[in-house]
């Protein structure tokens, strides 16, 4: 990192906030199959992290008729949406680093390919909404790896992209961080080690923070590697 002064994290949600991969796959193969189409769980499992359009032209090879692909998310979006009540569970230790972060001063924001709806019902759901100072949707955005969600997020917090953290679960999320200049800690939630090498730390469990120079006053020294 160029300026390791971190003032603010930018966490991705779905598999990072929320485990939400199992809820996705379902609507997905279940709105395919209206269509006559299938999707198995290893092709969902290398697009998690994408918004819909991306995951669209990765499953076709290049995105069918725009006014079709519109139709399959909003019924995709909407059986999605029924399926969150009540269904949300978050990502064991993301309430203490929520907190931990909040307490050393830190912006956070969520930085995700979701809908803003499905967003806000999720942070809604799992009371987490005071904890943000922004949320950033890509939905209609180019999705990741494409850094724009970070770089938007970055700009709400007011701060430049080498100031903010990603937290990620996605092999292109943390493509997208860097991208954005910014430095990503991917857990691995849908993913395994070695697919999220990339990242400057991988963790299995934000527990495995705790003794991490990412939680200490200064996060950083200049001379410490993530």
């Amino acid at each position: 990192m160029t300026d390791p002064s971190i003032q603010a994290i930018l966490w991705d949600m779905d598999g990072v906030l929320v485990d939400t991969g199992d809820l996705h796959y379902r609507t997905w193969a279940s709105t395919l199959a209206l269509y006559g189409k299938t999707i198995d769980r290893a092709f969902f499992d290398r697009t998690f992290g994408m918004n819909n359009w991306g995951t669209l032209e990765a499953l076709f090879g290049e995105l069918p008729d725009r006014a079709w692909c519109e139709r399959f998310i909003s019924q995709k979006e909407s059986a999605f949406c029924d399926l969150l009540r009540g269904n949300v569970t978050p990502i064991d230790g993301v309430l203490d680093a929520l907190q931990r972060f909040r307490s050393q001063g830190l912006k956070q924001a969520v930085a995700s390919s979701a809908p803003s709806a499905n967003i806000q019902i999720i942070l809604e759901e799992l009371g987490l909404t005071t904890f943000f100072d922004a949320v950033i949707s890509a939905a209609n955005w180019p999705g990741k790896p494409n850094p724009k969600v970070f770089l938007e997020a970055a700009k709400a917090l007011g701060l430049p992209p080498a100031r903010c953290l990603v937290i990620e679960d996605a092999i292109s999320g943390v493509e997208a961080a860097h991208r954005a200049g910014m430095p990503c800690i991917a857990i691995t939630t849908t993913n395994t080690p070695a697919q999220l090498a990339a990242a400057e730390l991988v963790i299995h469990s934000f527990r495995d923070l705790d003794n991490s120079p990412f939680l200490n006053p200064a996060l950083h020294r200049e001379d410490e590697v993530i």
